[in-house]
């Protein structure tokens, strides 16, 4: 009987290469879908009728559920209304959809009409070529002005105190030139990777062996990996270069001659996801390096820090079809990692390593 109470599309619309969805506002659930939206959430109609959408909506942006909720139910009839919205779909994967809204009556019930579009693609590559930009326009200048500047003492100057200075300065940010360039480089990979060339690893064990590289270059540094639980997962390069960078980011930017950073692997409690928590005792990461690593419609040129290697950590881990999360306080930082879980090797099913 409950069926009978819902708008529904006609069978035509499954001819349509866009999604198309219809909302009852109040309940806040999906009445019908075509075939698009299953695609493109990973959720069959009926999975989605009994959903909120908080259930397929990223929880790490800035864009809730809640809020993509109010603004369908705050939409009214006419022209369709449009935004950005942040899904995860039924494997975990988060896409990037548009979707344009109205209310209208359909089959002389009131609902919201939606159209849907995956624009993972294209905001992908959008917001990678705004941080390529960011890099060049910025950093990049920045680094070459502090090395052109050292340049002309070490040409002219006859102090020896004061030509080593010069020198020093020179090499430390010709290596940052470097180093900013393998960052860019890691994103790349992480973007062209395929998933033929993951390997299914132990998680704690994959997580070792990065501390254990990390901790060989950083001897004063103590760095402690807990299991909480046995997991596997599916790694590649992006997943050591991810994990990589926020531990060395927690070694390198302590104000302690001898950090700690600990590092817990276990099942996430809300969606039992693969979580890797890395947690520090430094000054919080600036809020602006975080609101440019989360909302693609900042323009990432009032962000100047040292976020390029939250970018690499972002768009590894994504790349692997997982989330970062962030939290910061005055007692430190924790960045989160949330991954897909695996089933072990022995349940069959995955590449290993011989």
């Amino acid at each position: 009987m409950g069926s009978e109470k819902r708008a529904t599309l006609p069978p035509a619309y499954d001819d349509l290469h866009v999604g198309v969805a219809l909302f009852d506002p109040e309940a806040g659930t999906v009445s019908d879908a075509n075939s698009w939206v299953e695609t493109i959430l990973g959720y069959t109609v009926s999975e989605l009728r009994g959903l909120p959408i908080e259930a397929y909506t990223a929880n790490t942006y800035p864009r809730s559920g809640e809020e993509l909720l109010a603004r369908l139910r705050a939409s009214t009839g006419g022209r369709l209304r449009e935004l950005v919205w942040r899904a995860k779909r039924s494997d975990g994967e988060l896409v990037w959809v548009r979707i344009r809204f109205a209310r209208r009556q359909v089959d002389g019930r009131e609902c919201v009409y939606a159209e849907l579009q995956d624009i993972t693609e294209y905001y992908d590559t959008y917001h990678r070529a705004e941080l390529f930009w960011r890099v060049l326009r910025h950093n990049l200048r920045n680094e070459a002005t502090v090395i052109a500047g050292n340049a002309t003492p070490v040409a002219e100057c006859a102090d020896a105190e004061r030509l080593r200075t010069a020198a020093e300065t020179i090499r430390v940010r010709a290596e940052k030139l470097g180093q900013m360039a393998d960052s860019v480089e890691e994103i790349q990979q992480a973007v062209a990777g395929g998933e033929t060339q993951r390997v299914r690893k132990h998680a704690t064990v994959a997580v070792r062996t990065v501390a254990k590289e990390i901790a060989a270059e950083h001897p004063d540094a103590e760095i402690v990996v807990t299991e909480r639980d046995s997991m596997w997962v599916d790694v590649d390069d992006a997943f050591v270069n991810a994990l990589s960078h926020a531990i060395e980011n927690a070694v390198v930017h302590t104000e302690s001659p001898e950090p700690t950073v600990e590092v817990a692997v276990g099942p996430s409690p809300n969606t039992g996801r693969v979580e890797v928590r890395i947690s520090d005792a430094n000054p919080p990461i600036p809020e602006g390096e975080l609101d440019a690593l989360f909302d693609p419609d900042i323009t990432t040129s009032t962000s100047h820090g040292t976020g390029i290697g939250l970018f690499v950590m972002k768009w590894c881990v994504e790349s692997l079809g997982g989330e970062v999360r962030f939290e910061r306080s005055e007692e430190g930082n924790d960045v989160y990692f949330y991954l897909p879980p695996e089933a072990s090797p022995d349940e069959g099913g995955a590449q290993t390593e011989g």
